[in-house]
């Protein structure tokens, strides 16, 4: 029995290795490791993708949060909404500048923010709100953007799940004040390494972020403000130029294998992922719920399914956050989902055998019941 690993990185390098050979032995040759022309093209590249005038290129998605914050002049004793299930990242760069996360329960067919529940979160110290397209599919962002808009309120989408993905057949990245995304190397568009991005189109945020990664300085040795080592190094920006040549196509793949998934586990008892009427999700994952969880988790792994947890404590429940008060029932609906979601493998090159091996591995976890 071939195992079916969650994520195969290396049957995605197959597919491009000459190309990005190529491309990596132009970076060395030219020696611009830091920043550089391929980073300078890459950013044009994924502007035009997204529907942006401004890509600002950075050494991880947690940075470009990071700069995002201090481009909307958040600061101490500021708030910020913001969701409970995604990585940590997300809040980690609304703490980065003294501010306090103010988290607001999901979505329970989408996993994302509740739009509806935001308006009440609102506080004289709210700042910002910081949705999260989570999982690859799209918040709801009209109703969000009409709070933002009725309490003067900017929004910064957090990309990093969600590169095409499409809301109201748009992609995301250009509904907020800016959009963050990461390249980090299991993303649907990752780098070699680490890296991120800030999409925006105002001209200056874009000036300012760009100073901002660059230890506050827009002219060598001048440092206009106390600012950060936050650039990406040139070889990412050769990497994801090629991968993004690729980036729609895969899209479709991962969009293939999610639909594939939804006719072989229809029958089963699982809560499988839901697109809204508004979506065309990404498929960043691909998460199914249920009650016995850890039990199938087990089984998958005994029959060489490789599986994933995204995520299995909420944020307002982890320890680093204690402090903010929140207590286990805070949020019900991603407290729940948190012990009930499991990742199933998805990714472009994963073949109709693999996909059906997997429905076959999950129905007889079922059937033994």
């Amino acid at each position: 029995m071939t195992p079916i690993p969650y994520l195969d990185l290396p049957a995605q390098m197959r597919t491009i290795r000459k190309d990005v050979d190529a491309a990596i032995a132009r970076t060395l040759d030219n020696c611009s490791f830091c920043l550089g022309p391929d980073v300078v093209q890459f950013e044009k590249e994924f502007a035009q993708f997204c529907g942006a005038q401004h890509c600002i290129a950075f050494n991880s998605g947690t940075s470009a949060l990071h700069v995002a914050m201090l481009l909307l002049d958040v600061g101490r004793d500021d708030e910020v909404i913001t969701t409970p299930m995604t990585f940590v990242a997300t809040s980690w760069a609304i703490s980065y500048v003294g501010a306090k996360p103010v988290y607001v329960d999901i979505d329970d067919a989408t996993f994302n923010l509740d739009p509806k529940l935001i308006e009440k979160a609102i506080t004289p110290r709210t700042k910002a709100i910081l949705p999260v397209h989570l999982y690859g599919h799209p918040a709801n962002l009209e109703p969000m953007l009409a709070v933002a808009k009725k309490h003067n309120l900017p929004l910064v989408e957090d990309s990093a799940q969600a590169h095409d993905a499409k809301y109201k057949g748009r992609k995301i990245g250009t509904f907020g004040e800016m959009s963050c995304f990461s390249f980090y190397p299991g993303k649907n568009l990752g780098a070699y390494g680490e890296g991120g991005a800030i999409v925006t189109n105002n001209a200056a945020y874009a000036a300012r972020a760009r100073s901002l990664r660059e230890h506050g300085s827009t002219q060598r040795y001048y440092h206009d403000e106390v600012g950060f080592n936050y650039r990406m190094e040139g070889i990412q920006g050769a990497v994801l130029g090629i991968k993004l040549k690729h980036l729609s196509q895969w899209t479709k793949e991962r969009q293939r294998v999610g639909h594939r998934y939804h006719e072989l586990l229809a029958d089963t008892p699982l809560q499988l992922p839901k697109e809204a009427p508004w979506a065309e999700s990404a498929y960043h994952l691909y998460v199914v719920r249920h009650p016995r969880r850890d039990e199938l988790k087990k089984h998958l792994e005994a029959n060489k399914v490789g599986c994933a947890l995204h995520y299995p404590l909420p944020l307002h429940l982890q320890k680093c956050y204690a402090n903010l008060g929140y207590e286990e029932g805070a949020f019900p609906v991603a407290e729940k989902a948190a012990k009930e979601c499991l990742s199933l493998p998805i990714y472009p090159e994963l073949t109709e055998a693999q996909i059906q091996r997997v429905a076959e591995v999950v129905h007889d976890f079922f059937k033994s019941a």
